[in-house]
């Protein structure tokens, strides 16, 4: 199993920059940042930072949308990356939320979706594709290779995942949900002449190491808020009656709206309809030790990565005990001599 740290690109970007060297020092083999250009610091700026001050860290959006940035940019921001600095990126990418809905605009559609992973994966992997009448490709691009994971809960955007994505993002480290997600990706791949094998899968939740559940819990809800959001356009769309886990369409019941100044914050006002029992599923919190028993159990149901939130008050320490700890404990073992 890899394991990513999702950071917010909150000033200083000297921060963000730091804690991703540190993860790095740690073991960490992927550092995220989210992409929300009014919310945050523009993360691409500080992508080619941390890469110049790191040696294997791969970096990426957790995730850009096709809405907010022209799709051509998008791929020219990450061959340029990686001819820079050898292919150290990933693209993950959804329908878009905080960073559309912030502006009043929507997410796009599941065929913008499809189309913009399409065009993207070929110009950043040094390739020509067909875009809006015309054969286009970088002429400066050569060796550039990056991968598009994409984000989804709903039903068609699983299914699209399956017959397009090179990886999965599954924002939630519920290991039933996650199995059955990860069960329909695959199943559309097989569906689609694909071998599942090939997706990766990142499951990725907020992870706190320490004893006190009552602080970890309020320094995590917000993830349950988060999650809510995309469940709640997934009902509006589906019903609660869809095929869908049960567990998050119940507990969103409650939900009376959503505040994006607070999204993706410890401090977040409005997510008392979150109860506990959905942040202990939603979450990976605890001692060591049950990080490590959570974290096999969603390996032993085909999870490659899992990315651990760091919007808490115990960055350093929780990286730490998972450099320490926690990730020698899930790769396998190696002897000097046998």
């Amino acid at each position: 199993m890899e394991f990513g740290a999702v950071l917010q690109t909150d000033p200083p970007a000297s921060r963000t920059i730091a804690l991703a060297k540190l993860a790095e020092q740690h073991g960490f083999s992927h550092v995220w940042t989210f992409d929300s250009h009014l919310l945050w610091q523009e993360p691409y700026v500080i992508y080619s930072r941390i890469l110049a001050e790191t040696q294997r860290i791969r970096v990426g959006p957790f995730v850009t949308n096709p809405a907010t940035r022209d799709w051509t940019v998008t791929a020219s921001v990450f061959a340029t990356l990686n001819e820079m600095y050898g292919n150290r990126t990933v693209i993950g990418i959804g329908r878009g939320d905080s960073a559309v809905r912030v502006t009043n605009g929507k997410p796009v559609t599941l065929a913008e979706l499809r189309e913009s992973i399409h065009v993207i994966r070929e110009l950043a992997n040094s390739r020509p594709v067909e875009y809006q009448g015309a054969t286009l490709q970088f002429p400066w691009a050569r060796d550039s290779e990056v991968e598009v994971w994409v984000a989804a809960y709903g039903p068609q955007a699983l299914k699209l995942t399956g017959e397009v994505g090179d990886g999965y993002i599954l924002q939630l480290a519920d290991v039933d949900v996650a199995k059955w997600m990860i069960g329909r990706v695959r199943e559309a791949a097989e569906a689609a002449g694909r071998d599942p094998d090939a997706i990766t899968f990142c499951v990725a939740a907020p992870f706190y190491i320490g004893d006190d559940r009552d602080h970890m819990r309020a320094q995590t809800r917000w993830f349950g808020g988060m999650v809510g959001n995309h469940v709640a356009d997934i009902v509006n769309r589906y019903g609660t009656e869809g095929d869908f886990p049960q567990v998050l369409t119940d507990y969103i019941a409650g939900r009376t709206g959503y505040d994006y100044n607070s999204h993706g914050k410890a401090g977040n006002d409005h997510v008392d309809f979150v109860p506990d029992e959905i942040v202990d599923r939603f979450c990976v919190l605890g001692t060591a030790e049950e990080h490590i028993a959570k974290l096999e159990e969603l390996r032993a149901i085909g999870v490659d990565q899992f990315a651990g939130y760091l919007q808490h008050d115990n960055k350093e320490e929780t990286l730490r005990v998972y450099g320490e700890t926690v990730i020698p404990a899930l790769r396998a073992p190696k002897t000097a001599k046998s």
